[in-house]
């Protein structure tokens, strides 16, 4: 496996390395001495092992995010997709971090069949480039509505540069669901004290 941290400290890109021959391929998609070695931890600073795994399914234009949940305990999230395509984002919620408020991204693909660690205090959100996209996640803990927000990914202050066309080159229409449509600001979050300072 390759691996790449982003400009958001703490979060990595995994690039598996993929065998295939005329009958299709195989990878390892996830691997805990390679993200032992990224993290310095098992799979979260909380947790010793996986809580919970979730798989999505997004027509393109489908965009979810920016999720987040309050640290502690947080929540860490190591994402791949399975079939189709996602532009995979993460923005820094560390109030306090040198670069809070800032995003990066990552193709996910059934192509390149890369992987993104998402460690706790960051936001992840995506947009599904491909009808059918299959997201799976493996997560740190288990979901906890009184501590999961969102913020809108359209927020301005965050400026998250969203694609336009989905990877065959046709227009996107974003279709989101009312909780992402009605999220809150990154300066509503802050001032709600619920982003983490490292």
């Amino acid at each position: 496996m390759q691996t790449r941290e982003l400009s958001v400290p703490g979060a990595f890109e995994i690039s598996p390395v993929v065998h295939g021959d005329d009958r299709g391929s195989f990878h390892e998609w996830y691997r805990a001495d390679v993200l032992r070695t990224l993290s310095g931890t098992d799979f979260s600073l909380h947790s010793d092992s996986v809580a919970h795994a979730y798989c999505s399914l997004s027509q393109a234009g489908t965009l979810r995010g920016i999720h987040f949940a309050q640290v502690p305990p947080g929540q860490a999230k190591y994402v791949t997709c399975f079939a189709g395509a996602v532009l995979d984002v993460v923005v820094d919620l560390r109030e306090g971090s040198p670069t809070f408020g800032q995003w990066d991204s990552v193709l996910l693909d059934d192509v390149d069949r890369r992987c993104i660690w998402v460690p706790e205090g960051l936001g992840h959100a995506f947009v599904a480039l491909a009808d059918g996209s299959l997201v799976s996640y493996l997560v740190s803990t288990g979901y906890d509505p009184a501590r999961e927000h969102t913020i809108t990914p359209f927020d301005p202050s965050i400026g998250v540069e969203w694609p336009t066309e989905d990877r065959d080159g046709r227009p996107l229409s974003y279709q989101l669901s009312d909780r992402d449509r009605d999220g809150q600001t990154l300066e509503e979050a802050r001032a709600a004290g619920l982003l983490r300072t490292p």
